[in-house]
């Protein structure tokens, strides 16, 4: 189980959307907030990940490279 903070970032209406575009006729509620869940954790770990690579660099903002970079760790 993921551990989530309680600040949602992305919307259900972006999941919906998301969704749909994979094809999806109908998306649950339910369903759009476990891939809300699922991408903020994501995003958060590479995020992270970016964090480190910019510090590294002697840098304190984290660049497009950075997370690219973190992506593919």
């Amino acid at each position: 189980m993921l551990l989530m903070s309680k600040k949602k970032f992305l919307t259900l209406n972006a999941m919906d959307k998301l969704m749909r575009n994979a094809g999806a006729l109908r998306v649950s509620d339910d369903a759009k907030e476990a891939l809300a869940e699922i991408l903020e954790q994501k995003a958060l770990i590479i995020a992270e990940e970016a964090k480190k690579l910019a510090k590294h660099a002697g840098r304190k903002t984290i660049t497009e490279k950075d997370i690219f970079l973190a992506v593919k760790k």
